[in-house]
């Protein structure tokens, strides 16, 4: 098992000044292990990385509100997100990794704390796809909750899950440009893939992760056309987040630097509100 490196210790305060409201729609939680333990058979070990970081952080970048997004690293006990939302229950919504045979009484627990989705993994080196069957049974028993499904992809998924996720019947979301690698080009099959997946009215993608799409390693200014052509393509299914404190990248990001990517993210003022202000009101805040 692996230990992760910790987040950059020093963002730098970003030129671009973030709208009122703008919202980090993916970022985690980790620890403190002394009081919310790693799950046993983790495929890495963070660092530290509790709430009280994530918020000095946030402060920094100009960032209002916040969606936690359970990782691996904590698997279904969700205890270290929501005592962070709780930390800030206006501000903060989550997104739970749970069993499939967790209890209805559970999932309303998970809501009355403020989650509104439930995340599955299918990158590889982090256990590889789940049953489909699964997903939709859990598909089937959130839609009440008025929930969405958050699906953590490699690039190849999303030419291999294809129909699977056509077939899904509520929102969900996919991470980080569904992992594709820039060096590939736009014309690589699982980004026509995403951008075609991109048509449904349910299906939503956070362009997040530019530090993994990168194949730079630099700037990270490789990833910007894959994120552009994604807002371009649904204006109104799109989020952002700066997926501190990075878990299992190549090259640890600036916060700072990833938040001034914005502007070549969505270059028009109105896509930008919606990608940070409005889209994450619908989906996390809805009235």
């Amino acid at each position: 098992m692996k230990t992760i490196a910790p987040p950059h210790r020093n963002p730098r305060k970003p030129r671009f000044i973030l709208p009122p409201g703008a919202c980090d729609a993916h970022c985690h939680v980790f620890g403190p292990a002394a009081r919310f333990p790693y799950a046993e058979g983790r495929r890495y070990t963070p660092p530290d990385a509790p709430s009280e970081r994530l918020a000095d952080l946030h402060r920094h970048l100009g960032i209002s509100r916040a969606v936690l997004v359970q990782a691996s690293a904590h698997g279904t006990d969700n205890r270290a997100m929501l005592d962070a939302i709780r930390q800030s229950p206006a501000s903060r919504r989550g997104v739970a990794m749970v069993t499939p045979d967790v209890a209805d009484a559970e999932l309303e627990r998970l809501n009355a704390g403020g989650v509104r989705a439930v995340r599955y993994n299918f990158v590889r080196h982090l256990g590889g796809a789940p049953d489909h069957a699964i997903i939709e049974r859990m598909a089937s028993r959130i839609a009440a909750l008025g929930w969405h499904l958050v699906l953590h992809l490699d690039a190849e998924d999303l030419v291999e899950h294809d129909a699977f996720l056509r077939r899904l019947a509520i929102p969900f979301v996919i991470d980080h440009m569904g992992r594709v690698e820039a060096r590939r080009g736009l014309d690589q099959p699982p980004f026509r893939r995403l951008l075609a997946l991109m048509q449904l009215p349910n299906a939503w993608v956070k362009v997040s992760g530019a530090e993994r799409v990168s194949s730079a390693l630099g700037d990270f200014t490789d990833a910007l056309p894959y994120a552009e052509a994604l807002v371009h393509a649904a204006p109104d299914r799109v989020l952002w987040g700066t997926d501190w404190p990075h878990p299992n990248v190549r090259v640890m990001p600036d916060d700072g630097a990833l938040v001034d990517l914005l502007p070549a993210i969505a270059p028009l003022e109105a896509h930008r509100r919606k990608l940070l202000v409005e889209n994450p009101d619908r989906l996390y805040w809805p009235s």
